[in-house]
Formats: structure tokens, C-alpha cells, sequence
């Protein structure tokens, strides 16, 4: 099935793949090729592609994403977000300090606003973390 994953900036990832787990609002799913048509929400978390049915999970690619929308059918999976960093374009230090920059935030917020806006930064940073570790796990093999 052809998966493309379509952020602000462009196509960020265009090509055939054996699977996409994404994840919805609904919970994490697993897209196939004959999946029945779908359209859901997307919230941040992360986008793991397997290119082939037998690929070793460090050939995976993974991004972290801050929601959007999926859109299944006919053979097709879009993916249309915001942003969505590869994993090869977090530095998991910087990504460290941004987190712990945002629990910052979250703790000294002053207003609902301020609170909505530091968890915003929390997760997304979360995200980052998360998809880094596990890009520098699976290079060590």
C-alpha cells in the first residue's frame, strides 16, 4: 500500500509500505494493505512504517507526531499533521532539556492558558524523547 505522511513544510515520507501503526484517538491501530476505508483523528504519538512483512524493527521508521488526520482508502494511507520529526532529526539531548524546559512550565503555570499550553510542550517534547530513545536503541544492534 502507498503511505504518505504530509506536514506544513511537504511530503515528508511518500512510498510503498507493508504496515503503518498510527495513533488515533481511538487507540494505537495498524493499517494493512486492504484495510477497510477509514478517517480518524490522530494525537500526538508515534508513527512507526515497516516497509516489508520480514523488516527487523531497527529498519522501522519512526516519526513523532502532534496529531492530525489519516485518511485509508483504496489502497492508500495520507497522513496530514502539522509537523513530524524522524527520528534521525531529534537530538535526544536537546529533546531532554526541551522536556524538562516544559515540566518547567507546567509546574509554575499561573493560568489555565499557561497550563494548556506548557502540557502542549510537555507532550510534544514526550514524543520527541520517546521516538529518539528509540532510534539509539535500535542503531547500538
Amino acid at each position: 500500500m502507498n503511505f504518505q505522511l504530509i506536514t506544513l513544510g511537504g511530503v515528508k515520507y511518500n512510498a510503498d509500505v507493508y504496515s503503518a501503526q498510527l495513533p488515533t484517538a481511538a487507540g494505537e491501530i495498524t493499517v494493512l494493505a486492504k484495510h477497510e476505508p477509514l478517517m480518524s483523528v490522530l494525537v500526538p504519538g508515534i508513527i512507526t512504517i515497516r516497509r516489508t512483512a520480514g523488516s527487523p524493527s531497527h529498519e522501522w521508521e519512526r516519526y513523532a507526531t502532534f496529531g492530525g488526520v489519516l485518511e485509508v482508502k483504496r489502497g492508500t494511507v495520507k497522513v496530514l499533521v502539522d509537523e513530524a520529526d524522524h527520528g534521525d532529526e531529534i537530538n535526544e539531548q536537546e529533546a531532554e532539556r526541551a522536556r524538562e524546559a516544559a515540566e518547567h512550565l507546567l509546574k509554575n503555570a499561573k493560568n489555565q492558558v499557561e497550563l494548556n499550553q506548557a502540557q502542549a510542550l510537555m507532550d510534544r517534547q514526550s514524543v520527541r524523547l520517546q521516538v529518539a530513545q528509540l532510534k539509539r536503541r535500535h542503531t547500538r544492534r
